[in-house]
């Protein structure tokens, strides 16, 4: 039996209307799209609320930095919220422990609801604006090597463009090798007594329960929020959070990024390990504003300006975005090839 899914705007479905919506959802983490719903999940609970599309404004992704920053030191991890607004100015955020369904469910709603902006207001005005400059900065002549080589690196980002989660897979694995690379053993084995703690406070809280003790409910959901808690932050020992699982994952995306470009009817510009659509394409904005001629030289740029990119540089919406697409991918290499 499917849970009850409150409604957050001003209109609701009929009950019949809503089962059968809730029936063929099509799932992303713990939202989900239904032909007559956009469905949110709650703090602990998936698909919690639904709001009808007709009253759905704006549909937008919204990026944490953990600790660490743009620096190589930190974690370089990111906390994915999707923001809804809706009705007369509210607004509904939840959080996604996967940034790829995030981006999958972004890219359905631009597919099936194109009437639905999926960036926020002041990301559209800065999206205009860095376009606008772009543009005025690619006026300078350049050579025909390097419009060459610009064309060259076009038909390599149309060929990645088919295959999104090659480049999809590569930053997700990046992200996750970071985070996991950089967890300090002493906070691992905090979180590991304090999720016992939470388990054994739980246990004995069930166990009051059928003995009648007045204080089980308190152990019970302390236990619960205490474990949750430490499960939630990746500090509990546990499958995806283990070197081994990390380094794994990030090997596959590799492999599978080696074998797709493989297939491509020229050598590949770019490394396996750096085959990501915005690489390729601050490559070219780099030929097209006349700092590289050829696709090496104009890869290097990229490592520069991404090495030169730490906590005290100011960058746009649309900079930060990239960045946090795929410095990544660099930083767990070293930035070698």
């Amino acid at each position: 039996m499917l849970m009850p899914c409150s409604p957050l705007g001003n209109y609701t479905l009929p009950k019949e209307a809503l089962a059968a919506d809730r029936a063929a959802v099509k799932k992303f983490g713990p939202c989900g799209a239904g032909e007559k719903a956009l469905y949110i999940g709650s703090k602990y609970i998936s698909r919690r609320y639904y709001i009808p599309w007709g009253e759905v404004r704006r549909v937008f992704k919204r990026v944490a930095m953990s600790a660490g920053g743009f620096t190589g030191k930190g974690i370089f991890g990111s906390m994915a919220y999707i923001v809804v607004q809706f009705g007369n100015g509210k607004e509904k955020d939840c959080y996604f422990k996967m940034e790829n369904e995030l981006d999958a469910l972004l890219s359905l709603i631009e597919k099936e609801h194109p009437e639905i902006p999926t960036h926020s207001a002041a990301a559209e005005r800065k999206l205009a604006a860095a376009a606008a400059e772009r543009k005025k900065q690619r006026s300078v002549t350049i050579s025909a090597e390097a419009e060459e080589t610009a064309a060259y690196l076009e038909r390599a980002e149309a060929f990645l463009d088919q295959e999104p989660s090659v480049s999809q897979n590569l930053t997700i694995a990046a992200k996750q090798k970071r985070i996991v690379d950089n967890m300090k053993p002493q906070m691992i084995a905090i979180g590991t007594i304090v999720g016992i703690a939470g388990i054994l406070a739980a246990v004995y809280g069930a166990y009051g329960l059928l003995t009648g003790s007045s204080t089980a409910m308190y152990f019970l959901l302390g236990g619960g929020v205490l474990f949750f808690f430490v499960f939630s932050a990746n500090l509990f020992p546990g499958k995806y959070n283990s070197r081994k699982y990390a380094d794994s994952v990030w090997n596959e995306a590799v492999e599978k990024s080696r074998k797709y470009i493989s297939s491509w009817a020229e050598p590949f510009p770019v490394p396996a390990q750096y085959a990501h659509v915005l690489v390729l394409e601050r490559m070219r904005r780099a030929v097209r504003d006349g700092r590289a001629d050829d696709a090496g030289p104009a890869l290097e740029i990229v490592k520069s300006d991404l090495r030169a990119l730490n906590s005290s540089v100011t960058v746009s919406q649309e900079e930060h975005d990239e960045v946090v697409e795929i410095k990544p991918l660099f930083l767990v290499c070293d930035y070698k090839d």
